[in-house]
């Protein structure tokens, strides 16, 4: 990460310590002890360390509103948090809280030699939040036995060297993140962390890939979809090895990568939370015939059934329900029981009393050959970049809102297959909220990913003749309920370019320059398309923080401001021919975008 680095005898050491004082306040098997971190040398150290205590960590994300934060922190029932600094505040009074980049110190005296873990495969490794329909996040308890399974196997399949690095850009409230941690840590390979956010910016992973020389590294279909629509993707020519899972792979994604790639290999892999990361893996073929990318067959240890209602097993080629076994289930919610008893089954299968099946909701079949293909969800979990989102949540949290009646979430697809969230909305006689109101109500109460691009207004809830809601009558977004907003004009050259742009992205055509580009339908891949696009109109450099905290007009103030410099720059500069020489054709040979 930048500059800082950690050999492998100073992060054990840390470890160790960190280890050393956890266990001194009582740190031991089974207990959490969460993190509240950005992307740093201090989260890796504090998972480590966590994990030589014989805790398990619990990672918790510093953009999630406060009332999210002090639901997990509640009923983790830790009394201590590792932090950084800027994050204490945000920290109930009752806890306490090591501020990892503030009061190291206190950790330091502690003693750096190795000691063993008190920790057993039945013990906790960590915790992991996911999106649940009843409006509250539900943590899904992984054990060690689960996880050391899961990076045994692909230790044994991708294997690495001291010679290869691993690129950690998954946030770390995310399960991928675990094997991204240590995988290279397990093989002795180079760990390389990613810049806080860069993970979200193809240029910033372009780059980084090059400078680091990376040889593995993950990415969400969607995400790996925008990182090869970067016209230098090809220079990360020395990449062995793609993973990508999150969302389903589709044909053309895997063809356009090899296309770009041809010497690199691409994996598909597939599994919940619920079952330590992943439980099936395909290695790409650019040459198979079929239409789909399946998700292959299962990992060590691990058994995939396609079930019909009656949980007997579908023929070949027939869709069913898939049920997973194995050591790598979870051993539940944290204290979720009810849950538990819907997710987890015992398995007909197995002549083990204990052994389970954990119902993944998702429809899938076997291939004549043995792999899977994944189908799709049969009920209102969807994945959308990679996140794990139940829409029931979304709509109860909306419901909770004293000016809804109703609300409803749904996915959508536009013209450019690009899912979005949409949420359509009744409200209580007499009431009426904004496109902007809904969204800042629901920053109070969900992460960003879970906010929906589009809120449209209904009178009634469309209903089957049995009384459920009938999704398929849901109206078209055309109309939002910032339809009849009076927006501000844009009134510079600058402004209207900037706006034209946004039109084309988002294939909205109402909003005003004093709007963000989050606020009226956009997400992350979206302006990572918009920050391409001004970079190639203007030639200055715009990042998604700009895109997320400034409205269009402030974007637009930023842009000029950078004009001017760059034009006083060649004024000043006349004896710099070369560099003035590029500053003019930058201003004045501006190319439109595609």
């Amino acid at each position: 990460m930048g500059e800082n680095t950690l050999s492998y005898l100073q992060l054990e050491q840390r470890a160790n310590q960190l280890g050393q004082w956890l266990r001194q306040r009582g740190a031991g098997p089974d207990q959490l002890i969460p993190i509240l971190m950005e992307r740093s040398l201090d989260m890796v150290i504090a998972i480590v360390g966590i994990l030589k205590s014989g805790a398990a960590y619990l990672p918790l994300d510093p953009d999630c509103p406060d009332e999210r934060l002090h639901f997990m922190l509640q009923q983790s029932g830790a009394n201590i948090v590792l932090c950084q600094q800027k994050f204490s505040p945000r920290l109930p009074g009752d806890l306490s809280a090591l501020a990892m980049d503030k009061d190291w110190a206190e950790v330091a005296t502690e003693d750096a030699s190795r000691f063993v873990s008190t920790a057993n495969a039945d013990n906790l490794a960590y915790v992991i939040y996911t999106s649940g329909s009843t409006g509250q996040p539900k943590g899904v308890m992984i054990e060690h036995r689960g996880i050391c399974n899961r990076l045994l196997w692909m230790a044994q399949n991708y294997p690495l060297g001291p010679d290869d690095s691993v690129l950690q850009k998954t946030p770390y409230t995310f399960d991928v993140s675990l094997w991204e941690f240590f995988l290279p840590l397990l093989c002795g390979a180079r760990l390389v962390l990613a810049e806080p956010e860069g993970h979200k910016s193809p240029s910033y992973l372009i780059d980084t890939i090059a400078n680091y020389q990376i040889t593995l590294l993950h990415f969400v279909p969607s995400m790996l979809q925008a990182f090869l629509a970067d016209r230098d993707a090809a220079k990360c020519s020395g990449l062995k090895r793609v993973i990508c899972s999150g969302e389903a792979l589709k044909r053309d994604l895997q063809d356009s990568f090899y296309q770009l790639l041809p010497d690199t290999e691409l994996h598909n892999l597939y599994g919940p939370t619920e079952a330590s990361v992943d439980v099936s893996s395909w290695h790409c073929d650019a040459t198979d015939a079929s239409d789909t990318v399946p998700i292959g067959r299962p990992v060590a240890n691990t058994q995939l059934y396609v079930l019909d209602p009656s949980m007997q097993a579908q023929p070949i080629g027939v869709v069913g329900e898939l049920y997973i076994g194995g050591v790598q289930l979870a051993r539940g919610y944290l204290q979720r029981p009810e849950l538990d008893e819907l997710s987890f089954t015992p398995n007909p299968f197995d002549t083990v009393a204990s052994a389970r099946l954990y119902r993944s909701g998702d429809l899938a079949r076997f291939r004549a050959d043995g792999a899977i293909e994944y189908i799709g969800r049969y009920d209102s979990q969807v994945k959308i970049r990679g996140q794990r989102i139940e829409l029931g949540e979304i709509d109860t949290v909306l419901e909770r809102q004293p000016s809804v009646l109703r609300a409803v979430t749904t996915v959508r697809e536009d013209r450019s297959n690009d899912q979005r969230l949409i949420a359509y909305v009744c409200f209580e006689d007499g009431s009426s909220m904004s496109n902007t109101e809904l969204r800042g109500y629901l920053r109070e109460h969900l992460p960003r990913y879970m906010i929906p691009q589009l809120f449209v207004e209904l009178d009634t809830i469309p209903l089957t003749s049995s009384g459920k809601i009938n999704r398929k009558a849901l109206p078209e977004p055309f109309q939002s309920v910032d339809k009849a907003q009076q927006h501000t004009a844009a009134t510079t050259e600058t402004e209207r370019q900037i706006a034209s742009i946004w039109r084309e992205v988002l294939q909205v055509e109402e909003f005003g320059v004093d709007q963000h580009f989050f606020d009226i339908g956009g997400h992350s891949l979206l302006a990572l398309d918009a920050i391409y696009r001004l970079e190639t109109l203007f030639g200055v450099r715009v990042t998604p923080m700009d895109m997320l905290l400034n409205s269009l007009q402030q974007i637009a103030a930023q842009i000029d401001q950078q004009l001017a410099m760059d034009a006083n720059a060649v004024a000043v500069g006349q004896d710099s021919h070369a560099d003035a020489g590029n500053i003019i054709r930058r201003l004045f040979n501006k190319k439109k975008p595609k």
